[in-house]
């Protein structure tokens, strides 16, 4: 068979055992544990660096379609996440890629925007390329919407009952945010909250309310606003926030987009970030610490979040059975958050 771009045969195994001199059998065992060390079968050390010289003095490329119908895998992941368009979620996305690159994987990602049915038709479609495993990255701690993958699956950046998930203890992080405007002397706080569906608002309001109380403060519901992870979500649930007697003095927003939503429905009404009314956000995006008010917020380390999902996935796929990983995260103090109050 000749190749399309050259015109010349395609260099086959049999190819590669005719000039090295061995059985294609041997070859085939060489560049496939050459590959993947953890195989362990390959023949001697002086003829696996022979065949693999020669393999590539002639130029062999494996080929990946005979290699899938002879381990019924593809190498390759599905990723499903809400839209790539946020900063956040494409920087996971990043970290899975690298990974998952470094380790043989392709990957094909789809948006789902958050939608319920735009999830299962994926999965469907991911399905039917035979995708070795998946990652999620719009689960629902509800549940709403995620049949059961037949194949290896790990949730990334939020959590979902019954699956091995990677994401930020935000828990943790949400604690953080509450202890830092309690040391401020704040006590009339706001919470700019995301959908009660998602792991990442739950937990991040929950933490924050929880080290708030364990301080002597309360913060009541009517303080607490769902919103959408993104600027015009933000704004919005500013302005209620805003329009309360009395006025939060700080707020704390589970995404930076969201806060940075709420500092222009600040700037709109004549408030100073830090100033007037301190505010922080989460996952620390790059454009948090170059905005006028530089943002304080907390990190996430996301990328490495993606990368430690594609580890666990692909572990997953190699017959183990990875436990759960929380990140650790930390706050970064900036001008929005201002100084203690006098």
């Amino acid at each position: 068979m000749e190749t399309k771009q050259t015109g010349r045969p395609r260099v086959t195994l049999r190819t590669v055992a005719e000039v090295a001199g061995v059985h294609v059998s041997t070859v085939s065992r060489a560049l496939r544990t050459h590959a993947d060390p953890a195989l362990n079968d390959a023949p001697s050390a002086t003829i696996t660096r022979h065949i693999i010289e020669i393999a590539n003095q002639l130029g062999y490329s494996p080929d990946p379609y005979a290699a899938s119908l002879r381990t019924q895998r593809t190498k390759s992941i599905g990723v499903l996440v809400p839209r790539l368009s946020d900063v956040v979620l494409a920087t996971i996305y990043e970290g899975i890629e690298q990974y998952a690159n470094s380790r043989g994987y392709q990957v094909a990602v789809a948006n789902t925007y958050d939608d319920p049915e735009r999830h299962q038709k994926h999965l469907d479609l991911m399905s039917s390329r035979r995708v070795d495993g998946l990652i999620l990255g719009d689960a629902r701690l509800d549940a709403t919407g995620i049949a059961r993958p037949a194949v290896p699956t790990v949730v990334v950046n939020r959590r979902c009952p019954d699956f091995v998930s990677v994401s930020g203890a935000d828990v943790v992080g949400g604690g953080l945010v509450a202890a830092h405007f309690a040391d401020l002397g704040h006590e009339n706080i706001g919470v700019i909250a995301g959908p009660p569906w998602a792991s990442t608002s739950v937990d991040r309001v929950a933490g924050f309310r929880e080290t708030l109380r364990e301080r002597g403060l309360e913060v009541p519901d009517s303080a607490v606003v769902p919103t959408s992870f993104d600027v015009e979500g933000g704004r919005i649930a500013a302005q209620k926030l805003l329009s309360q007697d009395p006025c939060p003095s700080a707020i704390f927003a589970v995404n930076d987009y969201a806060a940075i939503g709420a500092m222009g429905e600040m700037r709109d009404q004549g408030l100073v970030p830090g100033a007037d009314i301190a505010i922080v956000g989460y996952n620390d995006i790059d454009v948090a610490r170059e905005l006028f008010y530089p943002l304080s917020s907390v990190d996430n380390s996301v990328i490495n979040m993606g990368r430690a999902a594609a580890n666990a996935l692909i572990d997953m796929l190699d017959g183990n059975q990875p436990d759960s990983v929380l990140i650790q995260p930390h706050l970064n103090v900036r001008k929005s958050s201002g100084q203690p109050l006098t």
